[in-house]
Formats: C-alpha cells, structure tokens, sequence
C-alpha cells in the first residue's frame, strides 16, 4: 500500500488542551482510527533555534520527542485538516512510502 510516513518533532514541555503534545498526538492517532502511531523520546536535539534540547537526569521537560505515523494519502488529509482546525503549531516531515504487513 502506498501513503505516508509522517513525523512530528517536539518536546516534553509542550502541551495541547493540557495535555503533553506529543501524547495528544497519539491519542489524536487513535481518534482518527489511524493503523498507530509510535512516541519516541530522544537524548538530544536541536531545533531552528539552534538551542540545544536534552533529557537530563533531573529535568526532562526539554527533551525531544518524535511521534511517528504510517498513513494513505486520504488518512493523511484528514489528519492535516484536523491539526489546521486545532491550531496546532507543529514542525513535522512528510514522505511517501510503501507499507504493509508481512506473514500471517
């Protein structure tokens, strides 16, 4: 099957409706019945910024997360349409892909 992978970048701090960001976004994933999504945490990154986030030992609020999707092209526009109308302001990568299930 063709569609998309698509990745948000965030972190921890970041929260939507009180919620962490990134959490919301699976949650989203699974309201909109999308095959999953996966939340990564990261030890470092960088943003436009150039400041450098980490996970520290005693503070983790700043540190990078990824939530990844597999999605079709119709799954992708009505995810889309969704962050527009929630206002989300998001830094995201979107690439075309083959997926599927191997075995049984």
């Amino acid at each position: 099957m063709d569609g998309y992978q698509i990745t948000f970048f965030t972190q921890q701090d970041r929260r939507h409706h009180g919620k962490p960001l990134a959490e919301w976004l699976v949650q989203l994933a699974r309201d909109l019945h999308l095959r999953g999504a996966t939340l990564m945490p990261a030890a470092e990154g960088f943003g436009r910024t150039g400041r450098i986030h980490s996970a520290h030992f005693f503070e983790l609020t700043d540190q990078p997360l990824e939530v990844v999707m597999v999605v079709t092209t119709d799954q992708a526009e009505q995810l889309f349409a969704r962050l527009r109308l929630e206002q989300v302001r998001l830094f995201y990568v979107k690439s075309p892909v083959e997926f599927g299930v191997l075995g049984e």
